[in-house]
């Protein structure tokens, strides 16, 4: 029985390019990510995307959206990650290095997919074009995705 564990996912966009962060310890480290952690008690999913951005990057943002939502599995571990992703097209600050990640731009022909998450390929598009999106990933792993679904949708729900 898999339980299930909330998370958030923040990738901040400009005209052109992306803020991503470059891992620096635990859960991913050494891959470029967008910003994002665990909902805690208390806190609704788009209090902690808040939270988890300005801890990692410095960054407040006026307005999220909600883009996408994301099961991911992998195999002998007992936990479902329901990852909630969201867009911010404005932000404030600078983006500022911290602990857990090294903020970077990259041009969106310049996202670097080969030191990213391996489903990150096939859903960024669907982010960048501002299309909503539910999907599944299961992995061998943390590199191999052995099985998985990806559908645009038109309405995302907070469950």
């Amino acid at each position: 029985m898999l339980t299930n564990k909330l998370l958030t996912l923040v990738l901040v966009v400009q005209p052109g390019r992306v803020l991503l962060g470059m891992k620096k310890r635990g859960f991913g480290a050494g891959k470029w990510n967008g910003f994002g952690g665990k909902v805690q008690h208390g806190e609704t999913i788009e209090e902690a995307a808040r939270r988890e951005l300005l801890e990692e990057s410095g960054l407040t943002v006026d307005a999220l959206v909600k883009i996408g939502n994301i099961k991911f599995e992998f195999v002998g571990e007992t936990e479902l990650l329901d990852v909630h992703v969201f867009r911010a097209d404005g932000y404030n600050g600078e983006p500022t290095e911290s602990d857990e990640m090294m903020p970077q731009w990259f041009d969106f022909e310049k996202i670097p997919f080969s030191q990213m998450w391996a489903d990150d390929i096939l859903w960024f598009p669907l982010m960048l074009q501002k299309k909503k999106f539910f999907g599944y990933f299961k992995f061998q792993g943390h590199d191999v995705i052995i099985d998985h679904t990806l559908e645009e949708v038109d309405t995302l729900t907070d469950s």
